[in-house]
């Protein structure tokens, strides 16, 4: 089963939230990059009651992180904080 992008949590399907939270905890990290551009197509409009922070730390824990091609989006609040995140990082390291 694919996970698909996620909805907007307003009105969410509790049969498919539950489903899909069952796929990601099944995912055993790391993840590949392949793996890891694939997950960033499912973050949907809002957290998704926590389950894009699931995503979120799978994607950052790929090897190679950060793949520059996976923060592109910048429509995207997930990928947008994703990019954020990696800047945070690399600022960090600069001190």
């Amino acid at each position: 089963m694919k996970l698909g992008r996620f909805p907007a949590s307003k009105g969410a399907d509790l049969a498919l939230l539950e489903t899909q939270q069952k796929l990601l905890d099944s995912i055993t990290p790391p993840v590949s990059g392949e793996e890891a551009r694939e997950l960033v197509k499912v973050f949907g409009p809002d957290d998704y009651y926590g389950l894009v922070w699931t995503v979120l730390h799978l994607v950052e824990g790929a090897p190679g992180w950060p793949l520059e091609d996976c923060l592109t989006d910048t429509e995207n609040e997930w990928v947008t904080t994703l990019r954020e995140r990696v800047l945070r990082k690399r600022n960090r390291l600069r001190i």
